[in-house]
């Protein structure tokens, strides 16, 4: 099979693509949806998700959109190791990538949030987020023993990732903050703007974008 070819507009852009690839697979080792139908490529991660199940805890994918340098079409789910194994053999002022010709099935990646119908909600600085990530962090490992089991550790997740954030406008989970705080989106001096769309929120920032979708109320 032949495996489609992505020119970046520069190798700055190949490096910021390879440095959000690796955070996103800090986060979850899964896939990474791709899709362009024009001269920007717009990647989907997923950061935070149920791991079983039925689990109370939002959906929390990563975006980020890079330009090109010229029209490409492409839509592919592909595993992040397989990617950052082809950005390891772009050097010097290599600029094109070779999308893994190796797919995997993702549920979240068949439920993208809609493009159009967002609504502000207002701002919040990025230093607001950082904290309630870092706060999270830290509660889940005070919560969880060191050899907990599958149980409570959904349970721990729920409750600290699924928790509102008070501080933050519209109807954003805490699990926002961790995705955007992970992916490096967070700007210390500057504001993050948040959007809702149904179950979607939307929180973006110069560096990128988190999407959530609410858990479901079973």
């Amino acid at each position: 099979m032949t495996s489609p070819v992505l020119r970046f507009a520069d190798t700055h852009t190949v490096a910021d693509f390879r440095t959000f690839t690796a955070r996103a697979r800090a986060n979850d080792d899964g896939g990474m949806r791709l899709m362009s139908s024009g001269p920007v490529l717009a990647a989907y991660v997923r950061t935070l998700g149920p791991t079983v199940l039925g689990e109370p805890i939002p959906t929390v994918l990563g975006l980020r959109t890079m330009a090109l340098g010229g029209r490409a079409t492409v839509d592919a789910t592909v595993p992040l190791g397989s990617v950052l194994d082809r950005l390891a053999r772009m050097h010097g002022d290599d600029v094109e990538f070779s999308v893994p010709t190796v797919t995997v099935t993702e549920n979240w990646a068949g439920v993208l949030p809609p493009r159009a119908g967002w609504t502000p909600a207002g701002s919040v600085p990025c230093a607001v987020l950082e904290q309630a990530a870092r706060d999270g962090i830290g509660d889940v490992a005070r919560a969880l023993p060191d050899r907990a089991g599958a149980p409570l550790v959904s349970s721990v997740r729920a409750e600290v990732w699924g928790r509102q954030l008070a501080s933050v406008p519209g109807s954003v989970p805490a699990g926002a903050a961790f995705g955007a705080y992970s992916l490096g989106f967070l700007d210390p001096d500057g504001d993050a703007s948040i959007h809702e769309n149904g179950r979607w929120s939307r929180i973006s920032t110069v560096r990128g974008h988190i999407l959530v979708r609410a858990a479901a109320v079973l």
